[in-house]
């Protein structure tokens, strides 16, 4: 079960083999008549017909889904929606099929229209990056039944430091990932459980206390996915290699309570997001794992929805996180249009929503004195990049150090956030002085 479940549905066998069955099914769906009364040229004009429809369809529902009701919250790359269009083409060469066909054809077809829906489903996968497995596509944890390992309590007067380090013969050559519940003892917030990164040096017997970096998914989204479909579990263990085995010690913590639900890192009707993020999970890190005191060597940081998050907590909260990374953050948060956002989320008050907005909490914690901000976006991503250089300019003004970063011919994509968190760890990881 385990290994159908480590299936990999980005690329690989398993991928190739879904797009060469779609490809032979559409063939014989089209050169293989669906009655006996129908003539092979009338029969292809009218699967051609059928297919040109499904496609026109296909476009339309996506623009209007996408680019008039924006139910997707993200721009539709030209690639996701070229599948979208192949994919209702074939199901209309499928339904044409269908015409006075046997039961044994219906079955067949029914079959096939699973197939292209599959297939097209698969591939708009690829293009956004966001399941790289069959498990991650079920909402089941890349990190589910791991453990962490006990961690070393050196005496104090002895323990290195960062600056006295020194890597032992027994460095293991990668971290340990593994699922911890961080219970929500002061925000009775509805959590599901984190997973916790640990580099090298923090599994030797005598750890040097590290940074600390709290890292959020996007909506929809679960815990795993920053470490994991992000892969800035990669990320993390090519910086600690090259790096004595010092890397920050990463939570990635719950900031939604289920995949549909975006509490948006506030406290409201739909959740105390906010005071599980920054009093539950601060409180937890301090009492269990080996970090350095904050705010200068905490930072948040996540992508989408958690970039979002990143920077309303970050600014909002410089006695707690002095780094801030984030990765295609939406510029303010939001329930779909203004009203709704007000009336679910802030219980009415439009007032508390405008004190939401990432700009407005910087105006009014400015001047920030230590605080270090990474902004990245992908240079396609047209429905988010001009949101991301307006909160750089805005941190640039409120004081903060701040880094913009674009993936270059990346949209609203893991390809983005991976490049974003690989280039953002690295920036904030030297500046936490772990670059030794």
């Amino acid at each position: 079960m385990k290994a159908l479940l480590d299936i990999g549905i980005l690329s690989g066998p398993f991928v190739i083999a879904v797009y060469a069955a779609a490809a032979v099914t559409a063939l014989l769906l089209l050169v293989v008549r669906p009655g006996p009364r129908w003539r092979r040229a009338h029969w292809f004009a009218v699967a051609v017909l059928a297919a040109a429809v499904g496609a026109g369809i296909g476009l339309g529902l996506t623009w209007l889904l996408s680019d008039t009701l924006d139910l997707f919250g993200a721009d539709l790359t030209p690639v996701t929606r070229t599948w979208i269009a192949v994919g209702f083409a074939g199901i209309g060469l499928g339904l044409a099929s269908l015409w006075r066909a046997t039961w044994r054809r219906v079955i067949a077809v029914v079959l096939a229209i699973v197939l292209f829906a599959g297939t097209t489903a698969m591939s708009v996968n690829i293009d956004f990056g966001q399941y790289p497995t069959v498990r991650s596509a079920l909402g089941l944890s890349a990190y589910a039944g791991d453990v962490l390992p006990a961690i070393a309590t050196p005496d104090p007067a002895t323990q290195p430091t960062i600056a006295t380090w020194s890597a032992p013969a027994d460095l293991p050559q990668h971290g340990a990932v593994g699922e911890v519940t961080i219970p929500a003892t002061v925000s009775g917030f509805a959590a599901r459980q984190a997973v916790v990164y640990l580099p090298p040096a923090a599994l030797t017997a005598d750890p040097p206390k590290l940074p600390v970096l709290i890292m959020l998914s996007g909506q929809p989204g679960s815990p795993d996915a920053p470490l994991d479909a992000a892969k800035l579990q990669r990320s993390l263990d090519a910086y600690a290699a090259a790096h004595q085995g010092l890397a920050p010690i990463v939570v990635s913590p719950d900031q939604l309570s289920a995949p549909d639900v975006n509490p948006m890192c506030v406290d409201s009707p739909i959740g105390n997001s906010a005071t599980y993020l920054t009093v539950d999970v601060p409180a937890w890190i301090q009492a269990n794992l080996p970090v350095l005191p904050g705010p200068h060597y905490w930072g948040i940081g996540g992508y989408s929805q958690g970039g979002t998050c990143s920077i309303q907590l970050g600014a909002g909260h410089p006695e707690l996180f002095g780094a801030i990374l984030d990765a295609s953050g939406e510029e303010y948060p939001k329930l779909g249009d203004a009203q709704t956002t007000i009336d679910e989320g802030f219980g009415g008050d439009a007032a508390a929503y405008a004190a939401a907005y990432p700009a407005a909490v910087m105006a009014a914690h400015a001047p920030y004195a230590d605080t270090f901000a990474v902004f990245g976006v992908g240079s396609d991503d047209s429905g988010y990049l001009p949101g991301v250089k307006t909160l750089y300019a805005d941190a640039q003004a409120a004081g903060m150090t701040a880094t913009y970063l674009e993936a270059p011919g990346s949209a609203h994509d893991a390809t983005t956030w991976s490049y974003v968190f690989a280039k953002g760890l690295g920036l904030i990881a030297d500046h936490w002085g772990l670059d030794r």
